[in-house]
């Protein structure tokens, strides 16, 4: 037995999001005696210490909007040229992998593998510019590439075609199991009145991820069913701007924001319906969290069929018409179908972590030979 391969990870920081959370979900089930994840990041993340605790190593450079784009690419140069033990660099960062994987490759590091796990890039024309900029080394620098779904595949590597492999978002399915004993305790803490109907959501307030339009159909449906609660997790920059929208609504009451929570698995349990509206996603594993837990899914049919674990929890729907949203709300209020599903339903759909652990441990073990 020798030492584990390490793979180099890069990502902006290890918070809570979701590519981040499948690779901790990914780290935490791998053979560590086989394979070691390190990070290269360019912020403090929620996940530090737990990564260390499993014997990782952070590694820090400052990120481009701190730095600018000169210093930037030599402080990755830099790194590269320092750090010479990594034979594996796996890059997280979409387009902005293309700038990481040249330095790689500038560096001599054999397998550079980028890793989509979106269909759209943020930002304004200038960010948007520069990113696409990035992006364009993407074909000439990375060896191998990976997508979450075929749409987040075909947005970062269009012309790769059959030389993109998918690697399913797992989750650690037995968690999410349905516990009416959990949904009491975590609704008694959130001091949800009994008959009370939750809506929830889970992701960062950020643009894509549309709040605004989720307050919009909320405010409606609340009028019509006054005994409904919206519950929002996560934080991020267009939080205060949603909060002052509630305001201005009234319904401070009946919207509650939680902040980033660290205990996902329990608040699915407390829900009633899981709203989704984004306007672009690569494969939302909050959304596979929701129906691990048996939750109706409403979600905008921007979101990738491939979503739908066929179990009859999600339904796709316009962002065109917010009255269908409503009425959909309406009904699976009205149905309030109980949240049993089978256990097997995602690992037959490839979704269970062990098995995409066991696939990725391999397919590192295999290219590193």
């Amino acid at each position: 037995m020798g030492d584990p391969i390490r793979i180099l990870h890069v990502v902006v920081n290890m918070n809570r999001g979701g590519a981040e959370t499948l690779l901790m979900n990914l780290y935490r089930n791998m053979d560590r005696s086989q394979v070691q994840f390190d990070f290269l990041t360019s912020k403090a993340g929620a996940y530090d210490a737990e990564i260390m605790e499993m014997g990782g190593t952070i590694h820090r450079i400052p990120y481009v909007s701190d730095i600018g784009h000169t210093k930037y690419i030599q402080a990755l140069d830099q790194f590269f040229m320092t750090n010479t033990d990594y034979k594996i660099v796996h890059a997280h960062m979409d387009k902005m992998s293309g700038f990481v994987l040249r330095s790689a490759k500038k560096a001599g590091v054999p397998i550079r593998i980028a890793h989509s796990h979106n269909t759209s890039s943020e930002g304004g024309i200038a960010v948007k510019t520069y990113k696409w900029v990035a992006g364009t080394f993407i074909s000439s620098c990375a060896t191998h590439f990976l997508a979450c779904s075929n749409k987040a595949a075909q947005w970062l590597f269009a012309n790769k075609g059959n030389d993109v492999v998918i690697l399913k978002n797992g989750i650690e399915s037995e968690k999410f199991v349905f516990s009416p004993e959990v949904r009491e305790q975590v609704r008694g803490e959130l001091k949800i009145p009994t008959g009370c109907y939750v809506v929830g959501h889970v992701g960062r307030f950020a643009y894509q991820k549309n709040h605004s339009f989720l307050i919009d159909i909320f405010a409606q449906l609340n009028r019509e069913r006054p005994d409904t609660v919206l519950i929002l997790a996560g934080d991020g920059p267009m939080r205060p701007e949603i909060e002052k929208k509630v305001a201005v609504l009234q319904l401070q009451s009946k919207v509650r924001f939680l902040g980033v929570r660290s205990d996902i698995t329990r608040l699915l349990q407390a829900f009633d319906m899981f709203v989704f509206p984004s306007l672009h996603e690569g494969l939302p594993v909050t959304l596979i969290e929701a129906q691990g837990a048996g939750l109706p899914c409403l979600i905008s049919d921007e979101i990738t069929p491939e979503v739908d674990m066929d179990i009859q929890l999600v339904e796709r729907l316009s962002l065109d018409d917010k009255l269908v949203w409503i009425d959909r709300m309406k009904n699976a209020i009205a149905r309030n179908s109980p949240r049993q599903i089978p256990v097997s339903s995602l690992s037959n759909k490839g979704y269970d972590i062990k098995n995409t652990a066991a696939w990725t441990e391999g397919f590192y073990l295999g290219i590193s030979r």
